[in-house]
C-alpha cells in the first residue's frame, strides 16, 4: 500500500478550489484501500486479509474461527455477508469518492465451516454517474462458491485522499 508521502505527492489543488489526485488507476485503488484499512475495526476484527484491490475489484479473505460458528456448527450467515460486504466497500470505493452501499442481498449455496479459509471476490458490473452494480462471490480454500453476494452503491461524495477530504 502507498505511504501518506506518495499521496501528498501526487495531490494538487486546481484553481478553483478543487483538489485532484493524479494517480495511476491501479495506484489510486491501493492509496484508496490503505486509507480505508486504517479506520476499518469490524475487518480487522474479524481477522480479515486485504488480498488485493483494483479498479472496481476487490478480494477479501478469512478464517472461520469458533466464535464465528452458528447453532448448526456451520460458519454464521452474517459473518459470509460481512466478509463479501467488506469485499464489496473495498471494490466500490477505489475511485476516490466516497461510496457506500445502498442495498445488497446474498444467496448462500453451501455451508462454511469452522477452520475454511473464505475469500470474498469483488468486481464491478456496471458504474454510472453515482450508482455501481457490484457482483461478490464468496469461496473456500478448494475454490468451492458458497455464496453469492450483489451489492448496488452510490457515491456520497468525499474523498479519502484529498487533505480536506473533497
Amino acid at each position: 500500500m502507498p505511504e501518506a508521502h506518495v499521496i501528498q505527492r501526487c495531490s494538487r489543488r486546481r484553481a478553483d478550489g478543487v483538489w485532484i489526485v493524479a494517480m495511476e488507476p491501479v495506484e489510486l485503488a491501493r492509496a484508496c484501500a490503505a486509507k480505508m484499512w486504517e479506520v476499518d475495526q469490524t475487518s480487522r476484527s474479524f481477522g480479515m486479509t486485504l488480498e488485493a484491490v483494483g479498479p472496481g475489484v476487490a478480494s477479501v479473505s478469512m478464517t472461520v474461527r469458533p466464535d464465528m460458528s452458528n447453532n448448526h456448527g456451520a460458519c454464521h450467515g452474517g459473518v459470509i455477508f460481512t466478509l463479501a460486504d467488506s469485499a464489496f466497500a473495498y471494490a466500490c470505493n477505489s475511485y476516490d469518492a466516497v461510496t457506500v452501499a445502498q442495498h445488497c442481498s446474498i444467496t448462500f449455496l453451501v455451508a462454511g465451516k469452522v477452520g475454511d479459509t473464505l475469500t470474498a471476490r469483488a468486481r464491478e458490473a456496471q458504474r454510472t454517474g453515482r450508482s455501481g452494480v457490484y457482483d461478490i462471490t464468496v469461496t473456500r480454500q478448494d475454490g468451492v462458491a458458497i455464496a453469492e453476494f450483489r451489492g448496488l452503491s452510490r457515491t456520497t461524495g468525499g474523498s479519502f485522499l484529498t487533505p480536506d477530504g473533497g
